[in-house]
């Protein structure tokens, strides 16, 4: 099968409704495969598990855009575009070591488990504030009155942005979640993502000026071996915990309340034991994860993957949707247990780019979804399941909207 043929398959409305019966298909028949992208550029999908892991740990492949462009391509963009590209991919998932391990390290100092666990009380706030206000209404549009605003609620929170900065703190994430990963999503775009940096810059110089007790104040002063952030770091750091951070906990929050509805079994097994919400949120996780594919990455040198040979330079994509189905390590796999154990999905990655932000996102799904079965033990879907929308790409598995009656 040509790339031309895969590309039409795989960008139908119904394989962006469910990817799975493809991503069989190619497991079982051709586990690395070449698709050429809406953009008109060829990549590598790579479907099985054991190939995905390995792929996700090989130091032969580059995470970093900014190598692949010539000067000359860039400075076509104009010379904004390309300052602002360069500015808000000058964090980790776009770095490869040595720059990664020092950006790593610099930001694990103010981003450990202590620091989220401290932020377990205001979750739970925030989400009995959002289901208050929604509770005698008998319904809600999931997405839009709860799993989205809870994320953003507490990464404003936690960056300490003012309160009457929140709306347009929460308009520029929305405009720029889903435009930061190359120049030609970042073009349509640029004046709203100069006006966020140059918030951030602004915000960080105060910071340098008063410290407080906020994550910008923490990653100021994280310091290894003599080394700091420097002010452009910061802001690509902020954007990303910002954008990683929200996309991937809505998607957890909607893709996994869908999965329960869908399987009334399971969230009646949760309801009636709350003790099983850990590896129910690692099961959610599995079955229908919040990013179905990795960001880009490209060969710095000839190598085989999945039995094909992969030129430098060539663009590879891991699918972390089919790696979490694949039946030759999950037993049932397309089937929802949330008793499963030892459940060894990779829905945050591998390697050293394993998500940073994963505990506090299995954090905020444990406390949104348990509460939320909890305050509305008689939750189900408003409307039939095939009227639902999915965002229109392959990196996120995103409901556009999940309208409940409770």
């Amino acid at each position: 099968m040509q790339a031309e043929e895969h590309a039409m398959m795989a960008y139908t409305t119904e394989f962006l409704t469910n990817p799975n019966p493809l991503y069989a298909q190619l497991r079982a028949s051709q586990p690395a495969c070449r698709v050429r992208l809406p953009s008109g550029v060829e990549a590598w999908w790579i479907t099985r598990y054991e190939d995905v892991a390995a792929t996700l740990k090989d130091p032969r492949l580059t995470k970093n855009p900014r190598t692949l462009l010539p000067p000359e391509q860039l400075a076509s963009f104009g010379s904004e575009a390309h300052t602002v590209f360069k500015l808000i991919t000058s964090h980790m998932l776009y770095s490869d070591p040595p720059d990664h391990t020092r950006l790593r390290a610099l930001v694990g100092k103010a981003f450990t488990p202590v620091l989220i666990e401290r932020w377990r009380t205001r979750i739970q706030a925030i989400t009995d504030e959002l289901l208050d206000a929604v509770q005698d209404r008998g319904e809600m549009e999931l997405i839009g009155e709860f799993a989205a605003p809870l994320p953003i609620t507490l990464i404003s929170e936690m960056l300490g942005v003012p309160n009457k900065d929140h709306q347009q703190f929460r308009a520029w994430s929305n405009v720029l979640i889903g435009n930061t990963s190359s120049i030609h999503q970042l073009l349509p775009v640029v004046p709203e993502a100069k006006a966020f940096t140059e918030y951030l810059a602004s915000m960080i110089d105060l910071r340098r000026q008063h410290t407080t007790d906020d994550l910008i104040s923490e990653l100021i002063q994280a310091e290894e071996a003599g080394d700091r952030l420097s002010s452009d770091e910061l802001v690509a750091m902020i954007l990303l915990l910002l954008i990683a951070g929200h996309e991937t906990t809505v998607n957890l929050i909607g893709n996994g309340v869908l999965a329960l509805l869908q399987h009334p079994d399971q969230m009646r097994l949760l309801q009636q034991d709350p003790s099983l919400l850990k590896p129910a949120i690692e099961e959610l996780l599995r079955y229908d994860p919040p990013a179905y594919s990795s960001t880009n990455r490209w060969a710095k040198e000839d190598m085989v993957i999945g039995g094909q040979l992969i030129r430098a330079g060539e663009m590879v994509i891991v699918m972390i949707g089919s790696a979490n189905r694949d039946e030759q390590i999950f037993e049932h796999a397309d089937e929802l247990d949330i008793t499963r154990p030892d459940n060894k999905h990779i829905a945050f990655g591998k390697g050293i780019h394993y998500c940073l932000g994963a505990p506090l996102a299995r954090l905020e799904g444990q406390l949104a979804i348990g509460t939320l079965l909890r305050r509305m033990p008689n939750l189900r879907l408003a409307v039939e399941p095939q009227l639902l929308v999915r965002h229109q790409g392959i990196l996120v598995h995103a409901l556009e909207a999940l309208p409940v009656t409770f």
